[in-house]
């Protein structure tokens, strides 16, 4: 158990040394057309429906940005995303607490993080912690199923089964503003302390840069319920979950037009913080395990777009990521467990487009990376394989309009190549992997959009799974998915009362096969291997509209719903035949509502959880019910000498409800945050 435990939580690690990326990037026709006019004057006409919400893409998606992040209660990545269609967090609870994207059933593994188009890539154990990504320097994030419609874009974009893709905030400077300073301060329970700055300077008519820093500390504190088996909840309160982090991340901009432009980014993370035991037969473990992360890496891109059709777009990333977990109570020979390793990536994209005509356009693109893994060398150990993952991603994409249809088709080769300093090293792969989609407009101009796709694609196994201490398996085979999909979207702009409603609707039906698992044998440890196939039957759907309460209010209403039917079909005489995967619930509804005017706003979000179970067993004592979490925010937007200042107060969990998100790892019960913000 105790290994289980250790191979489960070593999540996270990276950075601080590099080398140093360059790239040319750019290329794609945008073809304008000049039109000679008379000028008219009009009467004038007033409009009073609102922007409806851009819902009709060939590959579903759902979006939030910057300015709805404070009506969502949303503190990292993880919280702005929660209430997406189809979305689980597995959350372990705490401001520090790991925070981890499973997507329509298939896992953390999956999905691809995109940080400005580049992946956040982690060999080591192949999943992003969300809660180290904060919300300071974000300006929009999108979650694509199968993949971003946009086909000029690096090879590993098409290389997941979603992409989860986080926009940072550019420069819009100009000679009457040459620079913006942005600076706040969160703060509240838990022991919150979190001031953070940006400062946007324009240099030349082509230079530009921005730069952003943030301190997080919190002690990490709160009051959780457990049952004592005999009907009354006994309080207690979490410890060892405290953070201290800091983060600084810079980027300097070059654009000689809006079809020329060069960027430079640079982001470096440190963290300490502590990992809270299990509450395990209602008791909490004292636990003494830290975690410390030094993350850094730097990427560039160059983008070109000719007025021929051709689009070229160049990326360049070196990241290192350090790790350093120490358990001072593990039971071995030395009385401790303590473990520092060091990932390293060298990667670089190059992407070429061409508009063969107004409808049609292919692509090729082609990925090549280099990442090692190692260990500290002042506590070698003999056996440490040294891992190093040569990758090569060639695809050719295209889009076809024709009528009422689009098209979008492509096909990606994979090969990968592993060697091992110790040991045995994983065997080369070479695997080609196609993708369809396809949209249909019944009726031009009603909203009203269909949509199909077909993905299929696979998952490596991590350094992790395959040669970790006594558990890797270096003979794993890839996580390979068929990813059907068939949905439907409708907007419309409204009169009257209510501006718009959007809607979306999709069903869909994954196929796992190979499904990567760890098997415990005995009280040693166990095994990681490939466990057999698993069928996901689900629904995602949505719904949006405004309205408009009198001349200076408005109300707006977004619904989501996902059904998820995520199930072991391996073998029909087991015992686990049929049974609802890990941490999968059938069930999940987020609500968000609010009504605003040009200074406050008054926003309400909820969501609710069916039950779900922690093993494939489905036994009783697995069995972690279902809950519903509700929390509230109030936006206040005024000018302090002239200088725009957003005020916030945010409760979490308003009646303070107590349940599980991962067995064991109890939520936090009711807490609150205040934030600060002025704008210069």
């Amino acid at each position: 158990m105790q290994k289980t435990l250790q191979y489960n939580y070593r999540h996270l690690w990276r950075k601080s040394k590099c080398y140093v990326p360059f790239f040319v990037l750019g290329l794609m026709p945008m073809r304008l057309l000049a039109q000679s006019d008379t000028t008219k004057k009009l009467n004038e006409v007033k409009v009073s429906s609102g922007t409806v919400p851009l819902v009709q893409t060939i590959t579903p998606s759902q979006s939030i940005s910057s300015s709805d992040f404070n009506q969502y209660n949303a503190f990292n990545v993880a919280d702005a995303v929660r209430d997406f269609s189809g979305v689980n967090i597995k959350d372990y609870g705490g401001i520090g607490g790991f925070k981890t994207i499973s997507v329509r059933g298939l896992g953390a593994n999956h999905t691809a993080v995109l940080y400005d188009g580049v992946e956040i890539n982690d060999a080591e154990n192949g999943q992003v912690d969300l809660s180290t990504l904060n919300l300071n320097n974000v300006q929009k994030i999108t979650l694509y199923n199968g993949q971003p419609p946009n086909i000029c874009m690096p090879a590993r974009s098409f290389a997941s089964a979603s992409v989860l893709s986080i926009v940072t905030v550019k420069p819009e400077l100009n000679t009457i503003k040459p620079y913006q300073i942005t600076a706040g301060i969160k703060t509240g329970s838990f022991g919150l302390f979190n001031p953070y700055v940006q400062w946007q300077q324009r240099i030349n008519n082509s230079w530009a840069f921005i730069i952003n820093s943030y301190l997080e500390s919190a002690n990490g504190q709160y009051k959780y319920k457990t049952n004592t088996g005999t009907g009354v909840d006994s309080t207690h309160t979490r410890t060892n979950a405290d953070i201290n982090a800091q983060q600084i991340d810079g980027a300097l901009y070059w654009a000689k037009s809006d079809s020329n432009k060069f960027n430079l980014h640079i982001n470096y993370y440190n963290s300490d913080r502590g990992l809270p035991g299990a509450v395990i037969l209602y008791s909490a473990a004292l636990s003494r395990q830290r975690l410390w992360n030094r993350d850094f890496f730097m990427q560039a891109g160059y983008e070109r777009i000719w007025k021929s059709g051709f689009y070229l777009l160049l990326n360049t990333k070196v990241s290192q990521l350090f790790e350093h977990y120490l358990d001072p109570d593990y039971l071995s020979q030395s009385g401790r467990l303590e473990q520092r390793f060091t990932q390293h990536e060298l990667y670089q994209s190059a992407a070429l487009s061409y508009h063969i005509n107004s409808n049609w356009e292919v692509s090729y693109a082609i990925d090549g990376s280099i990442a090692d893994l190692g260990e500290d060398v002042s506590y070698p150990n003999p056996s440490f394989p040294y891992p190093t993952r040569f990758t090569l991603l060639n695809v050719l994409a295209s889009n076809l309009t024709i009528g009422k249809f689009h098209f979008q088709a492509s096909v990606l080769n994979t090969n990968i190549t592993e060697t091992v300093k110790k040991n045995i090293a994983a065997k080369p792969r070479n695997i080609t992997t196609p993708t369809m989609m396809a949209t249909y407009d019944p009726v031009k101009n009603s909203g009203l959009q269909l949509r199909a796709f077909y993905k299929y694609i696979f998952r490596n196994p991590t350094f992790d799974e395959l040669y970790y201490q006594q558990v890797g398996n270096p003979n794993l085979k890839p996580e390979y998915t068929n990813q059907f999909d068939l949905g439907a979207t409708y907007r419309k702009a409204l009169g009257g009362i209510f501006n718009y409603i959007a809607f979306t609707a999709d069903a869909y039906y994954n196929i796992v096969n190979n499904k990567i698992v760890f098997i415990p044998k005995d009280t040693n440890g166990g095994s990681i291997e490939n466990f057999g196939k698993v069928d996901i039957d689900g629904l995602d759907a949505s719904i949006k509209t405004q309205a408009k309460i009198n001349d200076k209010w408005k109300g707006s209403l977004a619904l989501n719903y996902s059904y998820q039917q995520a199930v072991n079909v391996t073998d029909p005489i087991s015992s686990i035949y049929l049974n609802q995967l890990p941490y999968t619930p059938k069930n999940t509804v987020a609500i968000n509502a609010g009504i605003d005017n040009s200074r406050l706003g008054i926003y309400y979000n909820q969501v609710i959880s069916s039950s779900r179970y922690y093993t494939n067993d489905n036994l009783p004592y697995d069995y972690i019910p279902g809950y519903s979490t509700s929390d509230a925010s109030v936006v206040y937007h005024f000018l302090a000498e002239k200088k725009p200042v957003v005020v916030s107060a945010e409760v979490n969990n308003i009646f303070n409800k107590s349940y599980f998100v991962v067995q064991s790892y109890p939520m936090p019960g009711r807490s609150f945050r205040i934030s600060i913000q002025i704008t210069i």
